[in-house]
């Protein structure tokens, strides 16, 4: 029994356990064995006492996170009903344990302020010539009580040390979890709901603190919890993130655009003015900050208007606004607009809502509705809200009944189910509430009709409405909802999230357009992408090691979900299959691993399901590990796998990673959960910066521009399905690098035909 304890302890929990312990011994014989002053002795007393602490709060963690590990693999996964009885339990676990590793955090910084001291008082006596009572360093001392000194000395910062790089876990999770997936993922699922909670209280959220049922923080850490399930295949966070590196590297081949048709000059243009609206939705110091890094609060102040207070009285007045109306203010001071302009807005979030702004430009005859991106932590749920939900038949109301092309309604009335982003799909019903009035109803009596009705103010006026990532992702499927009751309505989503299905995605590409700029993440990231590039990065790993390619190519299938023992159309399996070929060298190392990974790369789901037992004899384990190899033996080397029921897609096992980069299909919908891919909605316009490019050859004085030309073209949303790994994949998703690089592209095109004016 004591063995299989103590197989369960980290080796650094050992080392520390160990130091520790000498720690108290050697401190004390200093203690004991001299005559020195109270001063002198006060440092060895307080590192002795913490380190008694530090080790009976070792004791406490492990018992907290062998009591944690236990209520998980002791509780079934799969059922929803026990599981919502046991949460609480579970949630109890998971805070005693986080509250006595937080304890145990505390002591090392108590055996830290201790070591300072000491070092303090040992300085102290040398600055004063030796001449106080430290006898430990008399030149008449005993030559081993110096010894014992030095080495305590080392020791205690040695151990310091060691204890901040190697954290508070005292167990191995993997000695409990071995290679579970359900219990990764409940593991984390509780670590991530632990953690958004505690952040959201921190920044004033404190309802979130003590709710029990499954709500939008518990939906996004269950998906996080799922995303960090490779641990079940024994790959480290940093492992992975090595993948990632190597990805990046050698992404160096993207697709070709020399195909493509460039964007219509006049959808630029139009983009391009009404993109500040989409970033003056940002109120908050966000966008200051990301422009002003060092004086971004003074800059938010300005903008706010608490420099003008007597212009308080003159702002229009918005939901959750300030008492001096600074949001609004800040949106109008951006877009130099007065304050009548601004006609409805809101500020202040719930769940699944969005802050957004209603302008009426009178110039332009037109009304617009700018909708906030990200910025505050209900916007972060919604975003991770990102499960597939079904949109109804009133969330399509523009696609069916509005004035679009007999062929596409009848294309969006046939393939029903659709289906959207969850987080987005219940902020824009939210939103649509808001601006138009109830839903279903045609003859709406809400704020957008009391101002485009017939005989309102803005009769005949367009409709706009903007956004930026989050924002643009809502204010397009509220302008699917809208574009019945408006047909002269417009929406500008730039850096978008992927939010629908790809036959709705199509079907509003007349009164939907996406701007991309460049590797932005935004446009790219969804579930399915993120389970790619997780396999992409643990696959690149395998490239600088040909001894250990067979294995993480097997473990790329478990990532997707695929059972290697897959059947062939014709319901025969297939004789032969390659993952890299095994010399015989390597076989011994394979037979090694074929235990660790038996539940990883087989795909058993009873044997996940059932692993609480903890009943399995050897004799089952090496019958397992036999059908194992015979599996092994009878995976195909190609293998097909359906895609929305309509294609297959044939993976290579041979180089992953290759097909990755270089833009083959990869398994999706039936490869991981069933979950649709989704897409950017509308017509995508991509715009790429052209290097080196030159210009009109009548120019002679200037052959090449000094900074970037761009280009915008029609891009296949196709394209957007996977993350690009870049260093500028967060960068590019700056709104006000969208707003320049629209600009660039419409000065190339006005210098172009200003040297050929021939050039359409």
């Amino acid at each position: 029994m004591w063995v299989s304890k103590i197989r369960t302890l980290r080796w650094v929990t050992l080392i520390l356990g160990i130091s520790n312990l000498v720690v108290i011994v050697l401190g004390g014989i200093l203690v004991v064995s001299s005559s020195c002053s109270s001063g002198m002795i006060l440092p060895f007393v307080v590192i002795m006492v913490t380190s008694s602490i530090r080790i009976m709060s070792m004791v406490g963690i492990g018992i907290a996170q062998e009591a944690t590990a236990t209520t998980i693999i002791s509780s079934p996964q799969e059922t929803l009903a026990v599981d919502a009885v046991i949460r609480q339990e579970r949630r109890m676990r998971y805070k005693r344990w986080l509250w006595w590793t937080r304890f145990g955090m505390v002591i090392t910084v108590l055996q830290f302020v201790g070591a300072t001291y000491l070092m303090f008082v040992i300085l102290k006596y040398f600055s004063h010539n030796g001449n106080s009572r430290a006898c430990f360093l008399e030149p008449n001392s005993i030559g081993w009580e110096k010894n014992i000194l030095v080495f305590f000395i080392i020791l205690v910062w040695f151990l310091v040390t060691l204890q901040c790089i190697a954290g508070s876990d005292v167990l191995r999770w993997r000695s409990f979890y071995a290679t579970h997936d359900n219990a990764w993922k409940a593991h984390y699922q509780e670590v991530f709901d632990h953690g958004l909670r505690e952040a959201l209280c921190c920044l004033g959220r404190v309802k979130y603190l003590s709710v029990l049922e499954e709500d939008e923080v518990f939906s996004v850490a269950r998906l996080l919890g799922d995303l960090v399930a490779y641990r079940a295949s024994g790959t480290g966070h940093l492992e992975l993130l090595a993948g990632l590196a190597l990805l990046q590297r050698r992404r160096d081949s993207l697709n070709s655009y020399e195909e493509l048709v460039e964007a219509p000059e006049e959808q630029i243009q139009e983009a391009a003015a009404f993109h500040q609206f989409a970033e003056a939705a940002y109120t908050g110091p966000l966008l200051d900050f990301g422009r002003n890094p060092i004086l971004f609060p003074c800059a938010w102040l300005y903008r706010q208007g608490v420099l003008t207070p007597w212009t308080r009285n003159r702002r229009p007045i918005l939901e959750g606004d300030n008492w001096w109306r600074g949001h609004a203010a800040a949106f109008l001071k951006y877009v130099n607009l007065p304050p009548e302009a601004l006609r409805q807005g809101r500020v202040s979030q719930a769940k699944c809502e969005a802050a957004y702004y209603i302008v009426i430009l009178h110039h332009l005859q037109t009304v617009v509705i700018a909708v906030r991106g990200t910025e505050t932590p209900e916007d972060l749920i919604t975003d991770g809200l990102c499960r597939e939900s079904p949109l109804e038949m009133d969330d399509l109301d523009g696609l069916i009944n509005g004035r679009i092309h007999p062929d596409v309604k009848q294309r969006v009335m046939s393939s029903f189910p659709h289906y959207g982003h969850s987080g987005i799909v219940e902020t824009a019903r939210e939103l649509f509430m808001q601006v138009d009035g109830q839903s279903g109803d045609f003859n709406s009596t809400g704020f957008l009709s009391s101002l485009l009705g017939v005989g309102c103010e803005c009769h005949g006026y367009n409709v706009r409405i903007v956004g930026h990532s989050l924002g643009g992702a809502i204010g397009a499927l509220l302008g699917i909802r809208l574009y019945r009751r408006y047909p002269n309505l417009h929406v500008y989503s730039y850096g978008s999230l992927p939010c629908v299905d790809s036959i709705v995605a199509e079907a509003c590409s007349d009164f939907v357009t996406s701007i991309v700029y460049r590797y932005e993440f935004s446009s790219r990231l969804s579930v399915n992408s993120i389970m790619r590039l997780r396999a992409a990065a643990i696959s690149a790993l395998s490239q600088d090691s040909s001894a250990d390619s067979a294995m993480i190519c097997k473990l790329t299938q478990q990532i997707f979900n695929i059972s290697p023992c897959l059947k062939s159309k014709d319901g025969m399996r297939s004789s032969s299959f390659h993952c890299g070929a095994l010399t015989a060298e390597d076989n011994n190392y394979h037979t090694y691993k074929r235990k660790h990974y038996k539940h990883v790369i087989t795909g058993n789901d009873e044997q996940d399901q059932a692993f609480a037992s903890q009943e399995t004899t050897d004799s089952t384990e090496n019958q397992n590990a036999v059908n194992l190899i015979e599996c092994f033996d009878d995976i195909p080397s190609s293998f097909t796998v359906p895609l929305f029921g309509t294609a297959d897609v044939v993976p290579s096992c041979e180089d992953p990673v290759s097909d990755f980069l270089s833009g083959a299909p990869l398994p999706t919908e039936a490869s991981i959960g069933e979950s649709p891919e989704i897409y950017i909605p509308g017509l995508v316009i991509h715009i790429l910066p052209q290097k080196g490019s030159a210009l009109s050859l009548w120019k002679s004085w200037k052959v090449h521009e000094r900074e970037h030309s761009y280009k915008a073209y029609l891009a296949n949303r196709e394209n957007f399905k996977d993350i690009i790994v870049s260093p500028y994949m967060f960068l590019d998703h700056l709104p006000w690098r969208c707003h320049y690089a629209m600009q660039k592209v419409l000065e190339t095109k006005a210098q172009v035909q200003l040297s050929d004016p021939d050039i359409v």
